[in-house]
């Protein structure tokens, strides 16, 4: 009781959660949810993908290592027990202005390249996740050639 009192406390006077923590309701845990989806749908996390996703995420949210392994595998958990995209996608849209959904977006297309293809099947789940976010047509597209030039080093 006493340190969730003071964790409480922490949080209103720094402004921020403690790294290695992440609520149901934390944005980063549905991102991450759904990055492990989209890194999971042509079968297991590889250790390449795996990789991919870790520093993902180490850089987009300035987390340690640590921590960021106790996302992935919080977000891997979630993932498993979810029917659709719309528990992680719902939470995103109340949390996350435009630019941070649709940086969630170019996120879900590094993982999507990761493995250096892209399937019918990932771009229509990227579709219907770029819709539940309210991410146009155009700038779903825009994304995903950005992190394809980058991916082919032009």
């Amino acid at each position: 009781m006493l340190a969730e009192l003071k964790e409480f406390l922490s949080e209103l006077i720094d402004g921020r959660k403690p790294q290695s923590q992440f609520a149901e309701n934390d944005f980063r845990r549905a991102a991450a949810a759904l990055m492990v989806h989209v890194a999971t749908l042509d079968g297991d996390l590889t250790d390449a993908t795996r990789q991919k996703l870790h520093a993902i995420l180490e850089a987009q949210y300035g987390l340690d290592a640590a921590a960021t392994d106790d996302l992935i595998a919080e977000a891997t958990q979630d993932d498993r027990e979810s029917v659709d995209f719309y528990h992680f996608t719902s939470l995103l849209m109340r949390t996350l202005d435009e630019a941070g959904r649709l940086r969630v977006v170019e996120m879900l297309w590094e993982m999507v390249y990761a493995d250096g293809s892209v399937t019918e099947f990932e771009q229509n789940v990227m579709w219907r996740v770029a819709d539940l976010l309210a991410v146009s047509s155009r700038d779903r597209i825009a994304l995903r050639e950005r992190v394809a030039a980058a991916q082919n080093g032009t």
